[in-house]
């Protein structure tokens, strides 16, 4: 997998520390690796955006590539919008993509919020952008109650356009899971229509050291992903 594109469920649900997981365990084998950071909202100029978070945690052997900011935490379409600034188009982020592919051994693609979250005012999405790369969609889902809705109703976008849907990972594996968070690692992969349970990281672990996060990471992801994580 030499692209992956990293969507999720919503909004502020651990895609950005989920994405440096994925960077580190990679780094950590040796490989070359690329965070790819479409568009970047809600966010001023000269402040570190979701790319530069993935560099702090994983390590300065990532190479952080943002294509385009918009100031408002708006989805980007709207940010753009308002901003008077051309949106992030998906032949746009193709070709980046393919660039990097070019140059890095793993490519990881961050969507903002959900997959169908439009990046401009066409109606194109992350989804559009995973069917042109021909890549697999890993998501991002909470773990509380309500995540089997949203992941199912993921997965079924996935499906309707026929674009791979690698696996789940929760973004936020509570200290002290209640019944429906444990519950719901079972039922995960049935609502995600088979496809399977890819890890769980830990609540706060962004606030971690980047040392230790690093240290940590291979813990959080399954083997599929080059960790020892299993559910």
């Amino acid at each position: 997998m030499a692209v992956i594109v990293v969507s999720g469920t919503g909004t502020e649900i651990g895609k950005t520390v989920v994405t440096a997981a994925l960077a580190a365990v990679a780094c950590a084998q040796g490989r070359t690796v690329a965070v790819l950071k479409p568009a970047q909202t809600g966010v001023d100029a000269g402040e570190p955006g979701d790319a530069d978070e993935v560099v702090r945690l994983a390590g300065e052997g990532v190479a952080a590539v943002e294509l385009a900011r918009f100031p408002e935490p708006l989805a980007p379409a709207t940010a753009a919008r308002r901003a008077g600034m051309p949106p992030v188009r998906p032949d746009d982020i193709a070709a980046a993509a393919s660039k990097l592919d070019a140059e890095y051994d793993l490519v990881l693609v961050e969507g903002a919020g959900g997959l169908l979250v439009r990046l401009d005012d066409d109606g194109a999405t992350l989804a559009d952008v995973a069917r042109l790369l021909d890549a697999p969609v890993l998501v991002v889902t909470p773990a509380a109650l309500g995540t089997l809705n949203w992941t199912a109703l993921t997965a079924e976008a996935l499906r309707a356009r026929d674009i791979e849907m690698l696996g789940v990972v929760v973004g936020s594996w509570p200290a002290a899971p209640g019944l429906a968070e444990r519950c719901n690692l079972t039922d995960l992969p049935v609502a995600a229509a088979g496809a399977p349970l890819l890890g769980a990281v830990p609540e706060g672990a962004g606030a971690l050291p980047p040392t230790e996060f690093r240290t940590r990471a291979a813990t959080w992801l399954a083997p599929l992903l080059g960790g020892s994580w299993r559910p």
